[in-house]
Order: structure tokens, then C-alpha cells, then sequence
């Protein structure tokens, strides 16, 4: 059975980071096994498999833009990471800007790739990204 250690933890969660804020949607996918669970509310459906995962990660990045993720606080416990974490994006195409906080657990495979993921998430709009440019929609005039 995988006994990670704090080093693991930080490493897992500085790779989901770095995917996260360049929107690197087949980084992301690296992370998981390919059956694995992810619940992004806790009272919400799961997310199970690469399809629906790739899906799911697709759609967040299509989403969002300028995101920023950082971990506050991480703990490694058998095989499982939970990290206290904060975070901030742009919504496309609105150019609102969300900050969010919330709490992660990983629960790791024994080759250290996510096999169930849950996140418990706050977030705010706290207003507009003045440096952001939406891009156009389809089918709008303005686009040419």
C-alpha cells in the first residue's frame, strides 16, 4: 500500500498547479487513472472515468482564464493528499473575476494517480477583469 510522504503531496499538488493555471488539459488527465472518481461538490454527480474527466477539464478551461490555484496548507495521510488551497480565474466570456477557498482530498493509487478526487469549494465574483478581453462569441457580427 502507497504511504506518501509530505514531499509527495507537495509534488502532486505543484503538478495539479501548474495544469491547473495553464489550462493543460492532457497535464491534468496525467494525473488520473483512467477509472478514476471526481466529485467537484460534495453533493454533486460524480465524474467517473478519462472521458468524462477529460470532459469535465475541457469545459473548466474553456471556462476560465488567468487561473491562479494555490495550495495553503497540505497534509499526506496513507495514501491520500488533502490540501487547504485558494484560488482566483476569469470567467470567459464575461470577464468577471471569481476568488474561491476551498478543501481537496486525493485519494492516489499505489502509482501515485488520482483514483478518487473531492473538492468542497467558496466562491465570490468580486468583480470585473479590466486587463481581460472576452473573446467573441460564435456567430457574433464582430468577430468577421
Amino acid at each position: 500500500m502507497l504511504r506518501l510522504t509530505q514531499g509527495d503531496a507537495d509534488d502532486l499538488l505543484a503538478r495539479y498547479k501548474r495544469a491547473r493555471e495553464t489550462r493543460d488539459v492532457d497535464a491534468m488527465l496525467a494525473l488520473y487513472r483512467g477509472d478514476a472518481d471526481l466529485r467537484t461538490d460534495p453533493f454533486g454527480d460524480h465524474i467517473t472515468g478519462d472521458l468524462a474527466i477529460r470532459a469535465y477539464w475541457n469545459q473548466v478551461a474553456l471556462e476560465q482564464a488567468d487561473v491562479e490555484f494555490d495550495a495553503e496548507r497540505a497534509w499526506a495521510s496513507g495514501s491520500t493528499v488533502l490540501a487547504a488551497w485558494h484560488g482566483a480565474w476569469t470567467r470567459q466570456p464575461t470577464a468577471e473575476r471569481v476568488r474561491a477557498r476551498g478543501f481537496v482530498t486525493f485519494e492516489l493509487d499505489d502509482e501515485g494517480l488520482i483514483v478518487r478526487e473531492r473538492h468542497w469549494t467558496l466562491e465570490r465574483t468580486v468583480g470585473l477583469d479590466t486587463t481581460f478581453r472576452p473573446a467573441p462569441a460564435s456567430g457574433d457580427p464582430a468577430q468577421g
